[in-house]
């Protein structure tokens, strides 16, 4: 009982630091792109190459040789994976960063959090699933919330740029297939593998916007280069690996769950280290949205409330 509870207690301390690390990376991309200027290509395409790199070179480290060579001497794997570095992985990534480089950190996190609202989208039109209240209460709490998040109750405009609001909607966008696309790859090659694949092909499709050897190296201070180095290793490969152990301790829906410390995380050290202002408003429409999450996380039986006697 005692090493279950151990096991748990390991489970839970993996996935709030990953999730943690997550929304304090997407933080300091944001003191990247306002006080240094890095273009997002060069960014992303440092992230994520470097952040596969070091995934694959652990799981290789741990004994996975087969499947991290095997999954591109199958066409059928091959091809998925080159699908979803692209427009999973590259997509999530680029306009996530292009959002907080328009906006806030903040914001484009908990925009990107409304990818279970696409999600739910998708399945209603293919007919997956059927529409029923409990979806239209998480739909119409997550859109409540965006509302309050982007005007702050002003409906004079927008708390942040137009440009800001359609990359952190478009990054919604891309979680939700991203999170549909990537189950079968998963199971069958390992999340480590898979996602750091993934990340290593979206990271050299990006390189031809902005190759990562080319960079102002003559102007970088150590402020500068501690940044990329935390937004690389600590920010995305610890974030994603820690993540990825917490599954093997803990249930899905409760590593769903505490996930939401990610834009937790970035409210608060976007608020506190680069004085980002965040009103009651927003407050309100954060905890809508990351409620919506929450609720739909939760397994169905245990939404279900009895009927009233």
């Amino acid at each position: 009982m005692q090493t279950v509870q151990k096991r748990r207690t390991a489970g839970f301390l993996l996935v709030i630091s990953g999730a943690s690390l997550w929304g304090i990376g997407g933080t300091v991309s944001q003191y990247i792109f306002e006080i240094h200027h890095l273009p997002v290509e060069w960014l992303v395409a440092v992230r994520l190459l470097l952040s596969g790199l070091l995934l694959l070179t652990i799981s290789l480290m741990l004994g996975n040789k087969e499947k991290v060579t095997g999954i591109w001497k199958q066409k059928k794997s091959a091809g998925a994976v080159v699908i979803f570095g692209l427009f999973g992985m590259l997509a999530v990534q680029y306009t996530y960063m292009a959002s907080i480089e328009s906006g806030n950190a903040a914001v484009a996190t908990l925009l990107q959090y409304l990818a279970p609202v696409f999600i739910l989208a998708y399945l209603l039109a293919v007919r997956h699933t059927y529409w029923n209240m409990r979806d239209a209460g998480a739909v119409l709490m997550g859109l409540a919330g965006t509302f309050l998040l982007l005007t702050n109750g002003e409906l004079a405009g927008l708390s942040v740029p137009t440009e800001a609001v359609v990359w952190g909607l478009l990054s919604g966008v891309a979680l939700a297939f991203y999170t549909l696309y990537a189950g079968p790859l998963l199971a069958a090659w390992g999340s480590m593998n898979v996602i750091g694949w993934a990340m290593t092909v979206g990271g050299a499709a990006v390189s031809f916007l902005h190759a990562p050897w080319n960079a102002a190296w003559g102007s970088w201070t150590w402020s500068m280069a501690g940044s990329v180095i935390f937004v690389v290793i600590f920010g995305t490969m610890i974030a994603f690996w820690f993540y990825l152990e917490s599954l093997k301790y803990l249930k899905p829906q409760e590593t769903s769950i505490l996930g939401c410390l990610e834009p937790l995380a970035a409210i608060l050290a976007s608020v506190w280290w680069l004085h980002v202002p965040f009103g009651l408003y927003q407050s309100v429409g954060t905890c809508l949205i990351l409620g919506m999450v929450i609720y739909l996380s939760l397994p169905q039986k245990q939404r279900a409330k009895p009927a009233p006697a």
